[in-house]
C-alpha cells in the first residue's frame, strides 16, 4: 500500500511526499506537476503517449490538463517522490509569463536532467516537510525556490508571449457552456451524447472539439474536477467520507475510496490525517 509520508498546501498548490508501491490510473491535473525521487528505487511514468523516467538524474515534468499515469514495477521496492501540484496564480507572482503554467506547452519535455541545486533543494524539501510538518513558512520558501529552478531549466520562459498564451486559454464557446455545466453538476456522470445535443454538434464531432478545447476527454475532465473537489472537502471539512463520495457521485463509500486512492496513491483518511499535519 502507497503512504503519504506527508501532505502540505498553500497558496503555492499542493506538495505530498508519496512512498509508492502501487500503479495510478491514466489522470491528470488543472496545473503543471513536477515529480523527484528523493530515494528509493528508479521508477517510471506514461506522460502523454511515451514512457519517461524518473531517477536520481531526471525529473518527471506534467503540463497542465496533460494525461499521465504512474508505472509501478511489483518487482522493484518502493520509491519516494516528492510531487508538486503548482497554481498559476502563484507562479505568477514570480513573473507574469509564469501565470501560463496551467496550460499545454509550458514545459517543453516531459522529463528532463535535474541540476545539483535542483537536487538538493528537492531533498531539503523533504527533509524539512518529515522533520517540520508544520513550519508552514520554511517550506513555501523552499518551495519556491525549487520551483523557479524548475521553471528556469525546463521551460522556454524568456520567449512567452503573454498575448499568445493567453490564446491558448480560450475555449470553444460550445465546451464551455459544456465544461461548466459539468462543474455545477459533478455528482451527474458523462453522457457524452446529451452532451453533443447541448452543444449542438454531432457525438464524434463533440469529442473532437472537446480534446482539441481542454487536452483530454470529457470522462477525464469530470475526474480531474472531482479529484480536485474531493481533496479540498478531504482537506477541509470534517464531514464523512461517504457524504462527500455521495455529494461527487459514488453510489458506495468503497467506490469513493477507490476513485480517491487511484488517482492520489493514498486513501481519503490518510490524506486527512497527512495533510493536518501541516495546519
Amino acid at each position: 500500500m502507497s503512504n503519504a509520508l506527508r501532505i502540505a498546501h498553500g497558496a503555492f498548490g499542493r506538495v505530498a511526499l508519496l512512498d509508492m508501491d502501487r500503479s495510478l490510473v491514466r489522470h491528470a491535473h488543472p496545473h503543471c506537476h513536477v515529480l523527484l525521487k528523493v530515494e528509493g528505487a528508479d521508477t517510471t511514468f506514461a506522460v502523454g503517449e511515451g514512457i519517461v523516467p524518473l531517477t536520481d538524474r531526471t525529473a518527471v515534468l506534467v503540463n497542465g490538463w496533460e494525461p499521465h499515469a504512474y508505472v509501478h514495477d511489483p518487482e522493484r521496492p518502493k520509491t519516494v517522490i516528492l510531487a508538486l501540484y503548482i497554481e498559476p496564480d502563484w507562479l505568477k507572482t514570480f513573473r507574469p509569463g509564469w501565470g501560463a503554467s496551467g496550460i499545454p506547452g509550458f514545459f517543453e519535455q516531459p522529463c528532463g536532467e535535474i541540476s545539483p541545486r535542483i537536487h538538493r533543494l528537492a531533498h531539503d524539501l523533504a527533509e524539512e516537510m518529515m522533520a517540520r510538518p508544520n513550519a508552514k513558512a520554511t517550506h513555501e520558501a523552499l518551495h519556491a525556490d525549487l520551483m523557479i529552478a524548475v521553471v528556469e531549466r525546463f521551460t522556454p520562459w524568456r520567449s512567452f508571449s503573454i498575448r499568445a498564451l493567453d490564446g491558448q486559454r480560450r475555449m470553444d464557446w460550445r465546451i464551455r457552456r459544456v465544461v461548466e455545466g459539468m462543474r455545477a453538476n459533478l455528482a451527474d456522470d458523462v453522457d457524452t451524447t446529451a452532451m453533443a445535443k447541448e452543444a449542438g454538434l454531432s457525438r464524434a464531432h463533440f469529442f473532437r472539439l472537446f480534446e482539441a478545447s481542454t487536452n483530454v476527454p470529457p470522462r477525464i475532465y469530470l475526474n480531474v474536477m472531482r479529484v480536485e473537489a474531493a481533496v479540498a472537502a478531504v482537506t477541509a471539512e470534517d464531514g464523512s467520507f461517504t457524504d462527500i463520495g455521495e455529494r461527487l457521485g459514488f453510489a458506495a463509500p468503497s467506490h469513493f475510496t477507490r476513485f480517491f486512492r487511484d488517482h492520489t496513491g493514498v486513501t481519503p483518511s490518510a490524506f486527512r490525517t497527512i495533510s493536518r499535519m501541516a495546519l
